[in-house]
């Protein structure tokens, strides 16, 4: 009998069960040998070893139900092959050929797969545990009695994406494991400069959780008290931390090596290797003998070498610039739809914002309402005032301040049939979500085709004196990022036509709403539901003098100044400015031959800046001027009312526009 070095306990597993979990941890680790071949053949580029963490891997996939999600992290290739994922697809992702995930767009595990419920990581570490929160809030909302597992390093849950989705769920009671699967380092770093307490376990009381702590190399244990929580959280939803002890016997990824490891450290965990221990479990049980050893990895191989032969036979990808400008975006056939009858009200820009998100409300029971005091309250600009009377609170749901992990559900919630909404208080606290909006949200559908339908409102600008945190114009921000969509309306019809298309679109959106303009402007607004496109400006005024393009509030600082002074100009108000209507600007820069272009956005690296090289390049034999640009100063938002009124361009505008005149 061989002596082993972790205390199995097959509790009341038959001989099948038990010889179907062996087949599971020993499938990941004969790929892995197969993997560092392959890195040293150069057929692919990067590898993050699994090896030692097979256990944590296979035995909380094979605990939970096929339909349950999983979100993975770098070593979680035993994730990916207890769900039956087609090798020669894996080894086409590993390779960046066409028939991986990624389409040769992405590398390694950085990808999902809707087929299997499988959500992978991106590299900013801790961000997939705010995507789980949306996943299981949507369970939760459903009544299906599914559990969802997330996974997250101990180098990871430094981050605050890991404070913040722990306490989303606690809050919501989401049924959910959190699985820590710690290998005491952070590539190099180890525990002690990572973390300053013994057991993860510590942590689950702060946030009101419960916590559990198993050997991650005993796959027993790690099966069977995972299969428990999730039996557990499927009938009395709530989120568990389940901290995972384990190791990686390799490094972070192979080119850094272990050299940071101390003398023996290695050695010592080996004699722990969650695989060798358990067969030779399963040889002391006699559920196995040696011959079935023999064969399973005989036919295991072979499967692993055919499947590789397949990838390696797949062309390399080539480049297509359709194929690949198409996939930034999911799908979206815009179908205008007009207004049932003629009846309308006279509106303000808020009232028109919270029309649209009612009458969206009514047409998709699936969407959901997510902010900062957005319940009772109604919203600090009072947008969603009696929501939760008419919707309930499953449907409009305040928050924690947690930016992050509330954009991530929101994510989780449309991987999981929903729609989602994330009020932003204000557009500037957007900073505290900015990875998850322009590295999750925006390239998820490019990276491997899973769409993001999410919408995030953002009420921004100024001219109110509320000073430099509460009055950015961080439009350009997002403008530059591809897969996000920007609208900016001026005006409370086309807010209200817009807010509903953004909710319609299964794509990503940046909803601007200038605070200024909430209750300053009113105009007719029709009362049923219809939409308007996107991409397609607006003109104000017609004129042959001067072409001027704006939006938000400068449409109207240019349009109380064209009034004021009877200048002749097409006054152009984008309403979106992704996609951006070229053409509008185009046909009236070639007709005026003069173009100003005036943002409330700081000048340097505003979306004017490409709307005048446009110009310039479109239109460069019709012009009689230079175009001009007019923006804010290039300082933060002052607060004083003097401060602030030099601040932004409306004074600059009329000299620049003067100035534009008279050339």
């Amino acid at each position: 009998m061989t002596e082993l070095n972790i205390n199995f306990d097959r509790s009341n597993l038959s001989d099948e069960e038990l010889k179907s979990i062996y087949k599971g941890i020993i499938k990941p680790r004969l790929i892995e040998d197969k993997m560092l071949i392959l890195l040293r053949q150069g057929k692919i580029s990067k590898w993050f070893s699994g090896m030692g963490q097979e256990g944590v891997s296979v035995g909380t996939t094979l605990a939970l139900e096929p339909e349950e999600y999983m979100l993975t992290m770098h070593r979680n290739l035993g994730v990916f092959t207890a769900r039956n994922v087609p090798l020669n697809k894996l080894f086409s992702q590993f390779q960046g050929k066409a028939n991986g995930y990624t389409k040769g767009r992405d590398r390694s595990f950085h990808f999902g797969t809707k087929e299997h419920n499988i959500v992978g990581m991106i590299s900013h570490l801790g961000q997939q545990l705010g995507v789980a929160d949306g996943i299981a809030l949507a369970n939760k909302l459903k009544q299906n009695g599914k559990a969802t597992v997330v996974f997250t390093g101990d180098g990871g849950a430094s981050e605050g994406d890991f404070h913040e989705a722990l306490n989303v769920a606690s809050v919501w009671g989401l049924p959910v494991i959190f699985v820590v699967e710690n290998n005491y380092w952070g590539l190099s770093t180890p525990k002690e400069e990572q973390y300053n307490f013994e057991n993860f376990v510590d942590k689950g009381p702060g946030y009101g959780i419960e916590a559990h702590k198993v050997d991650g190399n005993n796959i027993l244990e790690v099966y069977t008290k995972t299969k428990a929580l999730a039996e557990s959280i499927r009938t009395n939803p709530r989120p568990i931390l389940l901290e995972c002890v384990t190791f990686r016997i390799r490094g972070h990824e192979e080119a850094s090596g272990t050299k940071y490891y101390p003398e023996g450290l290695i050695e010592l965990w080996e004699k722990k290797d969650p695989v060798i221990n358990f067969e030779h479990f399963l040889l002391n049980e006699k559920v196995i003998a040696q011959d079935f050893i023999d064969e399973l990895k005989k036919e295991l191989k072979q499967e692993i070498v055919d499947a590789i032969t397949e990838s390696d036979a797949e062309p390399n990808i080539a480049f297509d610039l359709e194929t690949e400008l198409n996939d930034v975006y999911a799908p979206f056939d815009f179908e205008e739809i007009k207004p049932e009858n003629a009846n309308v009200t006279n509106k303000r820009l808020i009232d028109a914002i919270s029309d649209a998100l009612g009458q969206s409300m009514v047409k998709h029971p699936n969407l959901i309402l997510m902010g900062q005091d957005i319940g009772d309250y109604g919203g600090v600009f009072k947008v969603t005032e009696g929501f939760v009377e008419a919707f309930g609170r499953d449907r409009v749901r305040n928050t924690p301040l947690c930016e992050s992990a509330i954009l991530g559900a929101a994510l989780g919630l449309s991987i999981n049939g929903h729609k989602a909404m994330v009020e932003m208080q204000f557009a500037d606290f957007v900073t505290e979500g900015f990875t998850q909006i322009v590295n999750n949200l925006a390239k998820i559908h490019y990276r491997w085709g899973q769409n993001a339908d999410v919408v995030v409102r953002m009420p921004t600008g100024a001219g109110v004196a509320a000073g430099p945190f509460h009055s950015q114009s961080n439009e350009a921000w997002f403008t530059h990022t591809p897969g996000l969509k920007v609208a900016y309306p001026a005006f409370p019809a086309d807010a209200k036509g817009l807010l509903n298309t953004a909710i319609e679109d299964p794509n990503p959106v940046l909803f601007f709403e200038h605070k200024n303009l909430y209750r300053s402007i009113s105009q007719d607004v029709p009362d049923d539901y219809y939409t308007l496109p996107f991409g397609k400006a607006s003109l104000i005024t017609e004129g042959d003098d001067v072409t001027i393009v704006s939006y938000g509030q400068g449409v109207h600082w240019a349009l109380d100044y064209v009034k004021k002074n009877n200048i002749n100009a097409d006054l152009i108000d984008l309403r979106t400015l992704v996609p951006l209507d070229t053409e509008a600007i185009i046909n009236s820069v070639n007709k005026t031959g003069r173009a100003i272009i005036l943002q409330e956005d700081c000048l340097f690296g505003g979306i004017a800046s490409d709307i005048s090289a446009l110009i310039t390049e479109n239109c460069f034999k019709n012009l009689d001027a230079p175009v001009m640009r007019v923006g804010s100063l290039d300082t933060p938002v002052p607060f004083a009312a003097t401060l602030e009124k030099g601040f932004l361009p409306v004074q600059r505008f009329a000299e620049k526009l003067e100035e534009l005149l008279a050339f």
